[in-house]
């Protein structure tokens, strides 16, 4: 018995990774080389016990069934879903996404560009002077451009909850972390692009020194901690539609950001939100084509859920944001970014009559009775929503003209208004 005990607690020494599933129980991955794939990836197991020596039979005895990718990806299959039609369009235009990964994305490392890029090189003689003229040039941007920054940059540094997100699709997800189908590759790529924008704003703002980075990180933590919910519900149409506006919303803000600074005299961050909007106008295209590729496949069942979200409306991926201080501050950050012209409400407007025009709905034809009426109403929705933005952005302006708006107190500039 001693010695049974003995040999089951070495080999479960051997046992390399759990993984996790909603279908099944945590199984373990060490597998016996006889049944594991020749294309298996990874490093030699450093093990107690030689896995050659281990049978088919006493691993399932200790470990349960047998579970690689493969045999993972057959269950899965087997899973139902929410949404099986949309989900058999997804698969259809998985080539696709490969191809995007290829043509849309760049090329990671060496050739990418990186936010070191932008930057001092603080190993290098003379980074002090780099870094004064950076402080220099920065000195000139008002507060309340600065603010925006800032909660530009918080909404980009919470890439964790949007990966996450992007993984709740159906047909979209990355079951295994390394998958190597189109759509995981995609999702992967995307995010290692998205990562620098966070990156390279942080370091620009901490090379400043006009903010209090303390109080900008525990901003990022509670916006990660409290993540973000779209209204996706796990429908890849609903998710691609939201993407294809939220990416354009995201050029056009940090576009806006980059002239503001250009006007000012910072040269350096107006070249820096030139190059993040770049990036974002490319994911922008991408998601913008699988739309497509799904309205030429299915065009009832994706105006359907594209009139669903336009009157649910668009949720900001930075509405949870806080800094364990001001309950209202992503209301006050919002405020700041459209009374510097940042993002309006006549950008959500434009958005959406981008998309009618990218999609070409106007000209869409052999439509259900239902499909009609969704075509219609969103052929007339950017109309609709400008009149009511313009409407609200002009009393807005007629109460500023008449009493000057309160300033609001921002604990990211240390206490400064704006």
């Amino acid at each position: 018995l001693v010695f049974s005990l003995i040999w089951i607690t070495m080999v479960l020494l051997a046992l390399k990774s759990f993984v996790a599933s909603a279908t099944l129980s945590v199984v373990c991955a060490f597998v016996p080389s006889s049944h594991l794939k020749s294309d298996t990836r990874g490093t030699a197991l450093n093990v107690a016990v030689d896995p050659t020596t281990v049978t088919k039979k006493e691993y399932e005895d200790i470990c349960g069934d047998i579970f690689n990718e493969d045999e993972m990806m057959r269950r899965l299959e087997k899973t139902n879903h929410l949404y099986p039609k949309h989900v058999e369009v997804i698969e259809e235009i998985g080539p696709l996404a490969g191809e995007m990964v290829d043509t849309i994305l760049l090329e990671t490392g060496d050739k990418a560009w990186q936010p070191q890029d932008y930057l001092p090189d603080l190993s290098k003689d003379g980074w002090e002077d780099e870094v004064k003229d950076l402080r220099n040039m920065a000195e000139s941007i008002p507060d309340e451009l600065l603010v925006v920054l800032i909660g530009d940059m918080v909404t980009e540094e919470a890439l964790p909850t949007y990966q996450t997100l992007l993984n709740t699709f159906e047909g979209c997800d990355d079951p295994t972390g390394t998958s190597e189908s189109p759509w995981a590759r995609w999702s992967r790529g995307w995010t290692s692009e998205e990562n620098r924008h966070g990156d390279l704003l942080n370091k620009y703002l901490y090379l400043g020194g006009r903010c209090d980075m303390r109080s900008i990180e525990v901003t990022i933590q509670h916006l990660i901690t409290n993540g973000f919910n779209p209204d996706a519900r796990k429908d890849p149409y609903r998710g691609f539609v939201y993407t294809s506006f939220q990416e354009r919303a995201t050029k056009i803000s940090h576009g806006n950001v980059g002239k503001l600074a250009r006007q000012h005299g910072d040269k350096n961050l107006q070249r820096i939100c030139a190059k993040i909007a770049g990036d974002e106008g490319r994911h922008e295209k991408a998601y913008q084509t699988f739309v497509q590729e799904i309205l030429n496949r299915d065009p009832d069942g994706l105006l359907a859920v594209f009139g669903d979200v336009m009157r649910g409306q668009i949720s900001m991926p930075a509405e949870e944001m806080t800094d364990g201080v001001d309950a209202n501050l992503y209301e006050n950050f919002s405020n700041v970014a459209q009374r510097t012209g940042v993002y309006t409400a006549i950008d959500y407007a434009d958005i959406i009559e981008h998309l009618v025009q990218t999609w070409d709905l106007e000209n869409l034809e052999g439509l259900s009775s239902e499909g009609e009426k969704e075509r219609e109403y969103l052929c007339k929705l950017p109309t609709r929503y400008r009149k009511l933005a313009e409407r609200s952005m002009n009393k807005k302006k007629k109460a500023a003209e008449e009493e000057k708006p309160a300033l609001q107190s921002f604990n990211w500039i240390y206490g400064r208004q704006a």
